[in-house]
């Protein structure tokens, strides 16, 4: 293993820079610079999706986030625990990727907007189930499409707040919580990843089944500003020891981000349009890369001054999202 030199610094730490380790790096820049194809998935989900579903659609796309946060690392694990150690699970994700690709490539339709010549015919099963696209949309002629013009979409900059205090508090959580468990905690590497699987399990129910049901019976803004109060309160329950308060804690957490978020992604979509989707998913994934890096480093800044009170301070950065966003359904 080459060595580069070695860092020592009051606040990065003491530790020992290698070829690995830069090209670690290196790789997670790659991986940050093609992401704005969440951004484009959003918008395209947007574009396909009747404005109706679009709760319950987008809370299916972070359902099959949560799976794979859940499988995947089990995956890993059950890999790399195999005689080629780390390169068989490094492998497997090059070959999902590709395969990710691929389907994306032959797969997935073309969402062109066209006219409609006819009368559309009723709905089939399968569009009752998600299956199709919805038949057509309209744009105007196109325009060039500045921060500037977003920001003067009417309720976007409140909900791009929104997006940045969620994405800021969350950092806060997930910068601090893996460094509580080991220190405060006392918890091995296998009670962390029980934790977070059990955390993603309880999001795929909640952004499943639970949030299909309640996108019908309450509007976008109601299920955010509850959404936001558990949220905030199970943030909270996190600053105490006991396992059965933690684990009640992420019931909470998971309960919470599972109705609000998929809304929240909603409601940008609806104030969005029909011709700025693709501008205004991808200036909510640039404000919530902007938190992510400002709370990843404020959150680890945080902990080790504060420790368990971080947790709460997470709770009073995503507090405000229940007063900032529109109650109306957009």
């Amino acid at each position: 293993m080459r060595v580069i030199g070695d860092i020592d610094s009051t606040t990065l730490g003491q530790f020992t820079l290698t070829l690995p380790l830069v090209l670690l790096f290196l790789a997670r820049a790659a991986d940050g610079i093609t992401g704005g194809n969440v951004s484009v998935a959003n918008a395209y989900l947007a574009d396909i999706t009747d404005e109706e579903d679009r709760s319950k659609n987008f809370g299916r796309m972070a359902l099959s986030g949560n799976l794979g946060f859940v499988l995947g690392p089990a995956l890993a694990g059950l890999l790399g625990a195999t005689i080629y150690g780390e390169i068989l699970p490094v492998v497997a994700a090059l070959a999902i990727s590709i395969l990710a690709a691929l389907i994306i490539v032959f797969g997935l339709k073309e969402a062109d907007p066209c006219i409609l010549t006819r009368t559309p015919s009723p709905r089939s099963m399968r569009k009752v189930f998600g299956q199709e696209h919805k038949e057509c949309y309209s744009i105007r002629d196109p325009e060039k499409v500045g921060f500037r013009t977003i920001l003067k979409i009417p309720h976007v900059p409140r909900l791009l707040a929104v997006y940045f205090l969620v994405m800021l508090g969350f950092s806060f959580f997930y910068i601090g919580f893996p460094v509580h468990a080991v220190k405060e905690l006392q918890w091995t590497i296998a009670d962390t990843g029980m934790f977070f699987a059990y955390l993603s399990l309880v999001m795929v129910f909640v952004q499943g089944p639970l949030l299909a049901r309640a996108s019908e019976m309450s509007s976008d803004g109601t299920l955010v500003f509850g959404g936001t109060l558990i949220l905030t309160i199970g943030l909270i329950g996190l600053f105490w020891s006991s396992i059965s308060v933690i684990y009640l804690a992420a019931t909470l957490i998971a309960l919470g981000n599972g109705l609000m978020w998929p809304s929240v992604m909603a409601m940008l979509s609806n104030a969005a349009g029909d011709t700025h989707q693709g501008a205004v998913q991808g200036a909510g994934g640039s404000i919530g890369a902007i938190a992510s890096i400002v709370g990843l480093i404020a959150g680890g800044l945080l902990y080790d001054w504060l420790g368990a009170w971080v947790f709460v301070m997470a709770a009073l950065v995503i507090l405000p999202v229940s007063i900032v966003t529109p109650r109306a359904r957009l």
